[in-house]
């Protein structure tokens, strides 16, 4: 059974609409718990968090810029892709629902389908064939359709391809650059000079003047369109 219907099975039951507001709300911050795995599957992070790590590796600098940056760059910038996609959920689920003009269950359907909408757009038809006959899925007649057990991992795969083709891409100039110093180096007879000690400046300064992490941004933005 489709996990996103047992929860919708849940907040049908006669004992979950009976729940006082309070205990409601009280349940909804417990199951916020699981808000970091969300965040990693089923959003935009993973391949942001991917590619801005790819650049780092890209320009030998070690740990500059440092994780924390790295993550909170990850972050905010997840939140400005998931932006439409989180103010439509917030529109059509969160508010009618605080609101009382709409039941549980159709604020989780609401915001099921908002999710669920991005999420189809950025996964690949073969990725979702493949998990679709591992779990023997044989009634998905359109993409709406396809149930979240077989869309998250089919997506996060999905991601993970993505994020490795732009990672790829961001490596070669980098190489080029390494494969420079090597051959100047080794004609200028310093083979025992590590090529990285010459070619890290000269990879800083590219990035810098190409305003490197502007370009990420706007590529890493305009790749979920």
């Amino acid at each position: 059974m489709d996990s996103a219907q047992t929860v919708q099975q849940i907040l049908e039951s006669e004992a979950f609409q009976g729940l006082s507001p309070q205990i409601k709300v009280a349940l909804f911050l417990g199951g916020m718990a699981l808000i970091s795995a969300a965040l990693v599957t089923m959003t935009a992070f993973t391949r942001i968090v991917i590619v801005l790590s790819f650049v780092r590796r890209a320009l030998s600098t070690q740990e500059i810029p440092p994780t924390q940056v790295v993550l909170g760059l990850s972050l905010f910038l997840t939140l400005f892709v998931m932006g439409p996609t989180l103010t439509k959920i917030e529109q059509e689920a969160i508010r009618p629902y605080l609101a009382e003009t709409i039941t549980g269950q159709a604020a989780w359907d609401n915001g099921r389908f908002a999710l669920h909408d991005f999420m189809i757009r950025q996964t690949r038809k073969a990725d979702i064939i493949l998990f679709a006959k591992m779990a023997n899925v044989t009634t998905i007649e359109r993409p709406e359709s396809t149930p979240f057990d077989v869309l998250i991992p089919a997506y996060v795969i999905s991601e993970l391809k993505t994020a490795f083709i732009m990672g790829f891409c961001l490596y070669i100039p980098f190489i080029l650059i390494d494969l420079v110093v090597s051959v100047i180096l080794m004609s200028l007879g310093m083979m025992m000079m590590p090529p990285m000690v010459i070619s890290t400046p000269f990879k800083i300064l590219l990035f810098v003047l190409v305003d490197g992490w502007q370009l990420i941004a706007k590529v890493l933005s305009l790749s979920f369109h």
